[in-house]
C-alpha cells in the first residue's frame, strides 16, 4: 500500500488557481479578471502562498508584476500538476462515454477539405465523438482547449509542439468560366489585373506574391475585395464575382466538376505547409494518434 500522505506539508490549494492566473498574465488584476475575484482576493491568495513558502513569488515591475526566479520554478511545478490533474479528471469524467476528440482547423480548410473526410473517420472509429471548432486564423492553434490542429505555418512550430506535414501551399488563382469568357477564354497575368481580384486580408500578400514571381509589381489594392477568409473567396469567385487565389487543395471539387478554372496556371509556392500539430506529450494519445494515422492514410487513398 502507498504511504501516507503529509497534508500538512501542501501549500494553500484555494491560492494556487489565483496564483496560475496570475503568473500566465503577469497581472493580478488581468488573473482577477479571469477568475471573477476582486484585485485584493487574489492579492490576499499571493500573500497567503508566499508566507506558507517563505518566498516571494513577485516583483513589481513597473505597473505590473514579474516572477522571481522561485516564483518562475513554482509556476512550471503548479502548472504541470493542474494540466495532469485537469486531464486525469477529463478521463475520469468520459469513462463510459465515447471519448471525445477536439479538432481544431482553419475555417477554410474545415468546410472545403475536412468536412467531406470525416465521415469516414467516424466509421472507422465510432468510439470517438469527433468536435471540430473552425478558426479563422489558420496559423493559430489552442493548444489548451484543443487535442490537434490542422493549420498553416510559414516558420516551425514551438519546440513543445509535435508537427506532421500534410501538403505544402501553392498559390494559384481561380475564377468562374463565365468570368472568365468576358476576356475570350485566354488571359495575360497583367490582364488578370483589370479583373476583381478576392484578397483575404488576414493572411499574408499571397496576390504581391504570386504575381511578383512573374515579375509583375503592381498595388494588388486597386482592384481588390477584401474578404477574412478564403471560403468566402471560393464563394464569391463561383458567382462570378471575381478572381480568388487558394494555398491548398480547397478548390479541387470546384475545378474537376469545371464549376471553376485556372485563368492562367501559374503556381508559386508559399513559405511553409500545412499540417497536424498537437503537443508532444499528447501525440501517443490512442484517440490523437487514432485521427492522425487516420488521416494520412485518408489522405493517400482519395
Amino acid at each position: 500500500m502507498a504511504g501516507q500522505i503529509d497534508l500538512k506539508k501542501l501549500p494553500p490549494l484555494k491560492a494556487l488557481k489565483g496564483f496560475e492566473a496570475a503568473a500566465r498574465l503577469l497581472s493580478f488584476r488581468g488573473a482577477a479578471g479571469e477568475l471573477n475575484l476582486t484585485h485584493t482576493a487574489i492579492s490576499h491568495q499571493i500573500k497567503v502562498l508566499e508566507e506558507d513558502l517563505n518566498v516571494k513569488l513577485f516583483q513589481r515591475d513597473g505597473r505590473g508584476v514579474k516572477l522571481t526566479a522561485e516564483g518562475q520554478q513554482f509556476y512550471l511545478v503548479v502548472r504541470n500538476i493542474l494540466e495532469q490533474l485537469i486531464h486525469s479528471s477529463e478521463v475520469i469524467r468520459s469513462s463510459g462515454q465515447a471519448q471525445k476528440l477536439r479538432v481544431q482547423a482553419f475555417v477554410t480548410l474545415s468546410i472545403r477539405w475536412l468536412a467531406r473526410r470525416i465521415s469516414r473517420f467516424r466509421v472507422a472509429h465510432p468510439d470517438l465523438d469527433v468536435q471540430i471548432t473552425s478558426s479563422i486564423l489558420d496559423g493559430a492553434f489552442d493548444e489548451v482547449n484543443e487535442d490537434v490542429g490542422i493549420i498553416y505555418s510559414p516558420v516551425p512550430v514551438a519546440k513543445h509542439l509535435h508537427w506532421i506535414p500534410l501538403f505544402g501551399a501553392e498559390l494559384i488563382p481561380v475564377c468562374s468560366p463565365a468570368l472568365l469568357s468576358e476576356k475570350g477564354d485566354k488571359i495575360s497575368a497583367k490582364e488578370l489585373l483589370t479583373l476583381p481580384l478576392l484578397k483575404v486580408y488576414t493572411a499574408d500578400n499571397h496576390w504581391e506574391e504570386w504575381f511578383q514571381s512573374l515579375g509583375i509589381f503592381a498595388e494588388i489594392s486597386r482592384n481588390s475585395i477584401a474578404v477574412d477568409t478564403v471560403a468566402i473567396a471560393l464563394e464569391m469567385a463561383l458567382d462570378g464575382e471575381g478572381v480568388a487565389m487558394v494555398n491548398g487543395p480547397f478548390a479541387d471539387n470546384d475545378l474537376k466538376a469545371g464549376r471553376l478554372v485556372h485563368p492562367i496556371k501559374h503556381i508559386t509556392k508559399a513559405p511553409g505547409e500545412w499540417g497536424i500539430v498537437c503537443r508532444k506529450e499528447l501525440k501517443d494519445e490512442p484517440h490523437i494518434g487514432a485521427f492522425t494515422s487516420w488521416l494520412l492514410e485518408d489522405m493517400a487513398a482519395y
